[in-house]
């Protein structure tokens, strides 16, 4: 570690064009305070990744070089990397500009050296960027910029008395009424041009303003799903992601319209904005003849200039933190569902639900290789259930099914059911296991070219049963074939920045596959690609070549491969497997370049490498004595895990969630029901469950335990089996309100009587059921500030109805 803060800045900035050293250290220091490591940790990670290494094979094999920053640690540096880099590139351009211009002075530059966000830099470049010819631009020119000066500096003289000498008809000034209006637009554009005051007067609304949405005239009807947003109003600061995406959607689809207030109740003469700007510019009031004149001009200024420029500001503000905070969200949902527990290499019955057009049937084997496929017609209209079980009982013998994986889409509950009649006919020692399957993205993937290029003569239809089928056996393996925005584990996803978007979902989907590494030898090229190091031709070319020459013996033989030269080779071997190979270390996550370190540690024990593997033979050995100059002791440590567990799969072990019988639409749904399901989207505001009725329930964030919850994601994850109990059904907007608390609502009233017996309720405005800790907050409820009702209750159904008016539907396909 002694050697972090010596790194070189000049390889950490080689992609942004040979940052000078200082502009590094800037860097480096500000993504070290917002990741919590060092600076000279972040220049050695940048190094590695100007030098061309992945987020995976830094987290993994260099945490000497990086301290041990973690895969998420990386990514946000990688990031803000990107981000900084821009700004940099954006601060040259603007000096440049403004040098080109003449008018670059010292202080100038200091300041824009100093903006340490792209909105200053912006506000700094603002008086300086090329525009086209303005009012105030034209009255420069006639002269008037005197007569702004002469009333700014002594408000003693009458404007309309100094403004007669500058009456200039030719140059459209004929009055005294067009002369002062010129100088009224030099002083606002002069004003809203001051950095300083614009980046102030943003803070303020920032803290003060408030978004109000009303509802177009003529919207009612076509917009009423967003109808919880009609006379809205919530603190710009408190709006949470999930509803200011809401409010932009609203307002994109031309149904919302939306504005940003503040001040609204002050009733002073003067609103507080508009005293900034006077007093920015030096003005007060004192009943001289000039300081109406000035007044108005500081009170036009914010309507016309400075207000609608903070207004974008702002509102893009919330957009770009709302993106951030959904993407993050679908990240992490994307992470907990591709490391879902897999079945394991097991025959599988895939089975894609279907009425009309029957249900669509393959069986692939422990491999994933599709061996049959059938399409049977149980339900409406041809209603053959004895054909169906016939054909369904024929294939599992047939194959030696063990699992059955039913798509949780239209008829997911009847084909459930049929399969439930198959496995009484089935003897027990032979019985198959049946499970329900998230389906999201397998249309996707059966209409894709590579669909068809794994199953070129099967349709389109019976692809997505294979792919259901595989999905069960792992689902890492199968949903990095589809896009991850088709996976459906976001929230608004198609309202985000889809370039940012793409990037966070690649690193989730490369960081997923490297944890859990890959057989060489039975890996997809789409699996591959996301291998640390390997591009989508470098996988093809990997498999090309074991097709052609046959499995790979060792990870040495990768270099035979066509364009896989050293660097690819450092980058993927460690997260390829071999099993059975000439080496029983390629069988591990130990990386080839670490292999005299193992063949050392191995000679320590004095046994047989195939002996240690997979033993506790290590116990006596201190890892200090394996430590030199190469390898430090996180590396030694790594070794000793993975000799001892070798290959081991971070996945938590296969279960599986049970329906209740009976229940398989909504309207089978009664408060008080418990039932199991799985989760299937975790949100900033709670968690969706499937439980069976082709119409997930959401379970709040008020109501995901017997504590308040900050953040969901700390209590569920994707693809978790949950208990829940139902709370409220409104069949009429497809909502179904979950709770998995499991407190009474009779226990939760009692306690707030008793607490208010005492004197008061503790939690006011910071219910465990609702409330933000902080007063006047709402998490359960209407948007603070709303005409929408709060929630004041913990587990009444009006609590769960404001919770669920908040949230979003997600229908079933």
């Amino acid at each position: 570690m002694s050697d972090l803060t010596s790194v070189a800045s000049s390889s950490a900035s080689a992609k942004a064009g040979a940052v000078p050293a200082d502009i590094a250290l800037r860097i480096s220091q500000r993504i070290a305070g917002e990741i919590g490591c060092a600076p000279g940790q972040v220049n050695s990670a940048v190094q590695l990744l100007d030098d061309g290494s992945t987020v995976p094979f830094i987290a993994r094999y260099r945490k000497e070089a990086t301290g041990g920053l973690d895969d998420t640690q990386l990514r946000t540096l990688e990031e803000r990397l990107i981000y900084m880099r821009e700004m940099e590139d954006r601060r040259k351009a603007i000096v440049k500009s403004i040098e080109e211009q003449g008018k670059l002075t010292d202080e100038l530059a200091k300041q824009i050296a100093g903006a340490d966000n792209k909105a200053t830099l912006e506000d700094l470049y603002l008086p300086y960027k090329k525009k086209r010819r303005t009012k105030a631009q034209i009255a420069r020119e006639a002269g008037i910029e005197l007569l702004a000066d002469l009333l700014l500096g002594d408000p003693n003289k009458t404007p309309e008395s100094a403004a007669a000498s500058f009456i200039d008809a030719e140059k459209g000034f004929a009055d005294t009424k067009a002369v002062l209006d010129g100088a009224r637009q030099i002083l606002m554009e002069r004003f809203s041009e001051n950095a300083q005051l614009v980046g102030k007067l943003r803070n303020y609304v920032a803290r003060q303003g408030a978004v109000k949405a009303e509802v177009v005239a003529g919207k009612e009807q076509e917009g009423a799903k967003f109808s919880d947003y009609f006379g809205y109003s919530e603190n710009w600061k408190n709006i949470p992601s999930h509803r200011a995406l809401a409010l932009l959607r609203g307002r994109n689809e031309g149904v919302l319209a939306l504005d940003l207030k503040v001040d609204e109740d002050d009733v002073s003469a003067v609103k507080p904005v508009e005293q900034m700007i006077a007093d920015a510019a030096g003005i007060e009031n004192k009943g001289r003849p000039a300081d109406k004149w000035l007044s108005d001009v500081c009170r036009w200024t914010w309507k016309v200039k400075i207000g609608l420029h903070v207004e974008l500001d702002l509102m893009s503000e919330l957009r770009d933190k709302a993106e951030e905070e959904a993407i993050k969200v679908f990240a992490r949902n994307l992470k907990d569902l591709l490391l879902a527990a897999p079945a394991g290499p097991r025959a599988t019955l895939g089975l894609d639900p279907g009425i009309r057009t029957g249900v669509k049937v393959a069986v692939v084997d422990a491999t994933g290789k599709l061996v049959d496929t059938a399409t049977i017609y149980p339900f409406q209209p041809r209603n053959d259930i004895q054909g169906s079980l016939a054909t369904l009982r024929a294939l599992v013998a047939k194959h030696g099914v063990s699992l059955i994986a039913i798509g949780n889409g239209t008829a997911s509950r009847e084909t459930d059911r049929l399969a439930a009649d198959l496995l009484k006919d089935i003897p027990a020692e032979h019985r198959p296991t049946k499970v329900m399957v998230n389906e999201a993205g397998a249309s996707v993937y059966s209409a894709s070219a590579l669909a068809a290029k794994e199953m070129p003569d099967i349709d389109v239809s019976l692809r997505g049963a294979a792919s259901i089928a595989r999905r069960l056996q792992d689902p890492l393996a199968e949903l990095v074939k589809i896009e991850p925005k088709s996976i459906g584990v976001g929230q608004y996803q198609h309202d985000v920045n889809q370039t940012k978007l793409v990037r966070s979902l690649e690193g989730v989907v490369e960081d997923a596959v490297n944890a859990v590494g890959v057989d060489l030898n039975t890996a997809s090229a789409p699996l591959l690609a996301h291998i640390s190091g390997l591009t989508e031709s470098l996988a093809k070319a990997v498999v090309e070549y074991r097709d052609t020459v046959g499995v790979f013996k060792n990870r040495k033989q990768l270099l035979k491969v066509s364009r896989l030269g050293p660097k690819a080779f450092e980058q993927c071997a460690g997260f390829l497997r071999i099993a059975d190979g000439d080496n029983p270390l390629d069988a591990s996550s130990v990386h080839p370049e670490a292999y005299p370190l193992a063949k050392k540690i191995i000679k320590a024990c004095g046994r047989d490498i195939r002996e240690i593997m997979g033993s506790n033979m290590l116990g006596s050995l201190d890892p200090k004595e394996f430590t030199d100059e190469k390898f430090g002791l996180p590396t030694v440590k790594d070794i000793f895990s993975e000799l001892e567990k070798p290959g081991r799969d971070p996945r938590p072990e296969f279960k599986t969630a049970s329906f209740q019988d009976g229940v398989e639409t909504m309207q089978d749904l009664k408060p008080g029901m418990m039932l199991e399901g799985t989760v299937t989207n975790v949100t900033n505001f709670g968690a969706f469950v499937d439980i069976g009725v082709h119409q997930d329930g959401l379970v709040h964030v008020s109501q995901l335990a017997d504590r308040f919850v900050d953040d969901p994601h700390t209590v569920v994850k994707a693809g978790d089996i949950v208990k829940v109990r139902v709370v409220e059904v409104d069949i009429a907007r497809k909502r179904i309100g979950l709770t998995m608390r499991k407190d009474s609502a009779d226990a939760r009233e009692s306690a707030r009587e008793r607490q208010a017996d005492r004197g008061g309720n503790r939690n006011q405005g910071g219910r465990p059921g609702g409330g933000n800790r902080s007063n006047g907050g709402n998490r359960g409820g209407g948007p603070r500030g709303s005409k929408k009702p709060a929630d004041t209750s913990s587990g009444s159904n009006n609590a769960m109805a404001a919770a669920l008016a908040a949230a979003f539907n997600k229908p079933k396909r």
